[in-house]
């Protein structure tokens, strides 16, 4: 698998006149090479060049026996340093059996860190540098069927360890017991890792689209929202619910159905030849008819995968055709300040013929304690 997309990376990238393209640990780099590294102080670079031939990896000595070792039979040029050294040397003499003086060099804008650019930059003087995350993004925009699997799994885990929460709740928990429970429970479940930190808030701080949890104890008339993730072998879940702990107060519930019918909306516009910029269009004028729409402040999606967050986006001005394989989250919110916030969010797949909710945990609002 990692052959066959490392080739179909340097295909586009010769396409686009790159000469090689630099990949640093992360997703991209597991999706290639299927190795993982930390990232850290040691500055581990990969430098695949885009007419074929040997691809160069540089990396300290104690990782040395790593890439024989890993699932893909990747013939690899390696440059080691130990620790201790600089590892400019390394950098240098990977820059020259690669002859990468002067070549156009792709990059991972979004993750290339100044310390690799700057090792890279030196050891390949007059080199031009420019960003290449659209070829990795087209790469890993359609999922396979292993793949769209692996977030079948991870949705399960984030869904019955939801229950599990909900059925130990008690009002006076604070965020940050929920969110320990929630924890626990995902771990139990076979979590592997989380592709971000959960967002467990309740009452006013769950008018904060991207809140912590703290120490305010959840009472009733709250809104409690959960907002989190896990990923499984190397793919992630990403759900949002929001629940009524006791009696809420009557404009709430109003903006919890606002919030309901734009998710439904959405996730029925979606579909092969949709674009993100449509179903933005479509969950958001529920809300801008409803009279929220000021309160809706974020796009209405973003793409699943790998990372947490990828393309394609679904956002006003991404006007690119979706297609099967896509998978993306459909999470319209309202949030009214001081009060509280209402987000619900479901991870979708593109198929043939329309789109399916991975997630299936139910969307109606379920009062709590």
């Amino acid at each position: 698998m990692s052959l066959r997309r490392i080739e179909k990376l340097t295909a586009a990238a010769h396409a686009e006149g790159f000469d090689c393209i630099a990949v640093m640990p992360g997703a991209n780099m597991v999706y290639l090479t299927g190795l993982h590294f930390h990232l850290m102080e040691r500055p581990t670079l990969a430098l695949i060049p885009a007419e074929g031939g040997r691809p160069a990896l540089v990396l300290g000595t104690l990782e040395a026996t790593k890439p024989a070792a890993g699932p893909a039979p990747i013939d690899w040029q390696l440059f080691t340093f130990a620790d201790g050294s600089d590892p400019v040397l390394a950098y240098d003499a990977a820059a020259q059996a690669l002859n990468l003086a002067g070549k156009r060099i792709g990059v991972e804008a979004l993750t290339m860190r100044v310390k690799e650019l700057r090792l890279l930059e030196a050891a390949a003087p007059g080199a031009r540098i420019e960003g290449a995350d659209h070829i990795f993004s087209r790469l890993r925009m359609v999922k396979d069927e292993a793949e769209i699997a692996a977030m079948r799994r991870a949705v399960q885990i984030t869904e019955d360890a939801l229950h599990r929460v909900l059925d130990s709740f008690t009002v006076g928990m604070t965020e940050k017991e929920v969110a320990a429970e929630l924890l626990i429970n995902l771990l139990k479940g076979g979590a592997e890792q989380l592709p971000f930190e959960p967002i467990v808030v309740a009452g006013p701080n769950s008018a904060l689209p991207h809140a912590t949890p703290g120490d305010r104890p959840v009472q009733r008339g709250d809104l409690l929202l959960f907002d989190f993730g896990v990923t499984v072998d190397g793919y992630a879940s990403d759900i949002t619910r929001t629940f009524a702990v006791g009696d809420i107060d009557a404009e709430l519930k109003q903006v919890y159905d606002l919030v309901l019918k734009a998710n439904t909306v959405g996730r029925q516009t979606a579909g092969p030849g949709v674009s993100g910029q449509a179903i933005d269009r479509a969950a958001r004028k529920v809300i801008v008819d409803g009279g929220y729409g000021e309160w809706f402040t974020h796009r209405t999606g973003h793409g699943l995968g790998m990372d947490g967050h990828e393309p394609p986006y679904v956002v006003e001005g991404n006007t690119v055709p979706f297609e099967p394989g896509n998978v993306v989250t459909i999470e319209p919110g309202i949030y009214l300040s001081g009060r509280g916030g209402v987000r619900i969010e479901d991870d979708v797949v593109i198929t043939a013929d329309g789109a399916e909710s991975l997630t299936t945990f139910p969307r109606e609002l379920m009062t709590i304690g």
